[in-house]
């Protein structure tokens, strides 16, 4: 199978290719550039593997939650791809790319849970927690937008890692849950290589849908936009 992921819900943007059981990929962090550098990297990594578009049998990308602008940008990118190539799509949850990248990062082993938080401005978080099932990370609740105040921890994990941009309110994020986490790491990001691992998954699990169906996740339903002074 040869998969393409791609990833630009944060100010990270990464593609990555998965061919033949071998990962491959590219990221940079280029906040604002998104729509600029997103199909170059495309086309780079395809021939670096000497691979063609339509030698694709699937494509894959991080969902959300994440940036709006973002998530408009991957998922507009990904549906041309897939109507043009007609290919499945995979989409996969941005906060479970970052759990598998924490359970990679810290050997973690099954039963251990991975607490991810990523800044959803106006104060609050987005947030997931999972445990690491057979080498891979499962959803124990609802992910969900809230306060940092407002966060909490699944029963029945033997430990927790804890990682994203949302760490950084870390002073607001109750004790209970401060308490029982390792140090957070508040600089990992999503990344299309976890992406793209997450999807070979699904794929194989009969989970892609057609072009139109590839949405993105945003969590928040309304978004409070604050009035310039004077207008």
């Amino acid at each position: 199978m040869n998969l393409l992921a791609i990833d630009t819900s944060t100010d990270a943007c990464s593609v990555a290719l998965l061919s033949g059981g071998e990962l491959s990929g590219h990221c940079r962090v280029e906040p604002r550039g998104h729509t600029r550098l997103i199909m170059p990297m495309v086309r780079q990594l395809l021939a670096e593997q000497g691979l063609a578009m339509a030698d694709l049998d699937a494509l894959a990308f991080a969902a959300g939650p994440g940036s709006f602008t973002g998530l408009r940008i991957a998922t507009g990118v990904i549906q041309g791809l897939a109507w043009g190539l007609e290919l499945p799509v995979v989409p996969v949850s941005s906060l479970q790319a970052v759990a598998l990248e924490l359970a990679q990062n810290h050997d973690a082993g099954e039963g251990d849970g991975m607490a991810v938080a990523f800044d959803a401005r106006m104060d609050e978080v987005y947030w997931g927690c999972f445990q690491l099932v057979d080498g891979l990370p499962q959803l124990l609740a609802p992910e969900r937008v809230c306060p940092p105040e407002q966060v909490s921890l699944p029963e029945g994990c033997s430990r927790w890692l804890a990682g994203g941009s949302g760490w950084r309110y870390a002073d607001c994020i109750p004790d209970s849950v401060t308490g029982s986490v390792n140090p957070p790491n508040p600089a990992l990001a999503p990344d299309a290589r976890f992406v793209a691992r997450l999807a070979a998954v699904a794929w194989q699990q009969g989970k892609a849908v057609p072009a139109a169906q590839a949405q993105p996740v945003y969590l928040r339903d309304e978004v409070t936009w604050k009035k310039l002074p004077g207008r």
